[in-house]
């Protein structure tokens, strides 16, 4: 897969910036924002807050699935 795509993020237990999110779902959060969730292949999880047009065009690129 072309890691150029894929939602980039912060690993807080490694402490590692723009790490590639691997098996991205993206989920609406009670007051009408965007989330990504999912992990960086090494078992640590991960979660990104975006807008509504970066969501958008990772579920249309395939990156990231729709979770709502």
């Amino acid at each position: 897969m072309d890691t150029s795509k894929m939602i980039k993020a912060y690993c807080l237990k490694t402490k590692e910036k723009n790490v590639p999110m691997q098996d991205a779902v993206i989920t609406k959060t009670a007051k009408g924002g965007f989330m990504a969730g999912g992990h960086d292949g090494k078992g640590n999880k991960m979660a990104a807050i975006m807008s509504e047009a970066k969501a958008m065009q990772a579920i249309a690129d395939g990156v990231a699935t729709k979770g709502f």
